[in-house]
């Protein structure tokens, strides 16, 4: 691997943005300095005064491998994040068949080796009927435990009351869930469907994926969280109303503590809100659902002021075909690894977020929260997964998409960030216009 130099940098970390440079070498960040001099046959990069940022970690994208490869695999859609300045992913386990045991989380651990672009880790899922496989999870093979506290695909809701109650008592991991209450959702649809019959107005997705049913069932998580000690991300949230059940501040507090309930939220609940469905219709139509742009506002502020902890994608593709179907038909989920960052960044450019406050919650917080080892920052000795940002406009074309589904939904918007370098492990993955080399990524590591 060759060895680089990148000289002229405005690094971006741990809450500092400052001018510098950065020496790789052998896949690990060897030097950070001032005036840092070339070395034999390296290579050196002048950023000329672009931010350098440690690559983002994304804590919840859907690649849909195994059994849906027709709209998505590894490939594809570490390709797209990598483009996008993602360099780590963790997997949801809601795939066919879903991730329920040791061997199916193994299986995808191969799947990804030699063929993923980015560093990945798999959730396990639960299920009403696999609390023993929870209980065995060797906490050093998985970021997680994916509890679908809503609506999933196949055996992946859990109801049962008493499982629930275990899984969170016996988890040996952190336990991340969606929260959206079941019973609630199934009452909206049945009213909307007895007026509209399958081709319900998608302006009326938040209604039905209402406010209410994930407010109520984030407050189950966090009541079962509470009683048991138990570490819980929740994923998602998409409400103004749930922000004030979560603990305002850092995720490490002064003495070194973690928080023990934590928040995420996800670029397009930052970027849409209600007004868009007219246009997007199914394409914006995802779970839990975009809701008003009183939401968008108040999850906005909610990252900038430390309630919610970490940013993601929630990146799950689906074809065109499938998005043009009637309501009923049409699956929820957007394709948003390859741009999420530029829509973080464009924030910054709104004087609503700082850099460092996106790097802190896209990359620094999931490191933090999921124990990775040695990535997330820019430290001496780390791997070196950096991403180059240029202060460049461009406007997103379907033709630049490298998810398998083949587009996006910010197709037409105008980003005034682009990604010019993303580096995996030391080597260059992404030249600002194309992938370079050949897929690099490693499983990700937990320090537990």
């Amino acid at each position: 691997m060759p060895n680089t130099l990148i000289v002229n940098a405005r690094l971006v970390n741990e809450g500092r943005e400052f001018d510098g440079d950065l020496r790789i070498e052998d896949g690990r960040i060897a030097e950070i300095g001032s005036g840092l001099s070339a070395r034999g046959n390296e290579t050196v990069v002048d950023a000329a005064g672009r931010r350098l940022l440690p690559g983002m970690i994304d804590d919840q994208v859907h690649f849909r491998e195994p059994g849906l490869e027709y709209k998505a695999d590894m490939a594809t859609e570490s390709a797209a994040a990598v483009a996008g300045g993602l360099t780590s992913f963790m997997d949801m386990p809601n795939t066919t068949p879903p991730t329920l045991d040791a061997d199916a989380l193994e299986d995808k651990y191969r799947r990804a080796n030699g063929r993923a672009w980015g560093n990945y880790g798999f959730y396990l899922g639960a299920s009403n009927d696999n609390l023993e496989a929870v209980r065995r999870l060797d906490p050093l093979t998985a970021p997680g435990i994916k509890v679908f506290m809503g609506a999933s695909t196949g055996n992946m809701l859990v109801d049962n009351p008493a499982t629930l109650d275990a899984i969170f008592r016996e988890a040996p991991t952190p336990i991340i869930t969606h929260c959206e209450d079941t019973p609630t959702i199934d009452a909206e649809l049945a009213r909307y469907k007895a007026q509209y019959g399958d081709d319900i107005p998608a302006e009326f997705h938040p209604d039905i994926r209402s406010r209410e049913a994930c407010l109520k069932s984030t407050q189950l998580a966090i009541s079962l969280a509470r009683r048991h000690g138990t570490r819980l991300h929740v994923l998602h949230i998409s409400t103004a109303d749930e922000l004030a059940l979560f603990e305002v501040g850092p995720l490490i507090r002064a003495d070194g503590s973690r928080k023990q309930i934590t928040a995420e939220t996800c670029i397009h609940f930052l970027r849409f809100d209600r007004t868009d469905y007219a246009t997007l219709g199914h394409l914006i139509k995802c779970n839990p659902a975009i809701k008003d742009s009183s939401d968008r506002e108040a999850l906005i502020a909610a990252v900038a002021g430390d309630v919610i902890d970490v940013l993601a994608t929630d990146h799950a593709p689906h074809t065109l075909e499938e998005k043009a179907r009637p309501y009923t038909g049409a699956p929820s989920g957007l394709p948003l690894v390859q741009f999420a960052l530029n829509a973080a960044l464009e924030l910054v450019h709104e004087g609503k977020l700082t850099t460092a406050q996106v790097v802190q919650k896209f990359a620094h917080a999931p490191a933090q929260l999921f124990d990775v080892a040695e990535r997330g920052f820019l430290r001496e000795g780390y791997f070196a997964d950096l991403v180059l940002v240029d202060d460049t406009p461009f406007t997103v074309q379907r033709s630049q998409v490298l998810s398998k589904c083949g587009w996006s939904p910010f197709e037409g918007r105008t980003f005034h960030s682009r990604i010019a370098s993303t580096w995996v492990n030391g080597a260059l993955a992404w030249d600002g216009e194309r992938l370079v080399g050949a897929a690099n990524g490693q499983r990700l590591a937990f320090a537990r």
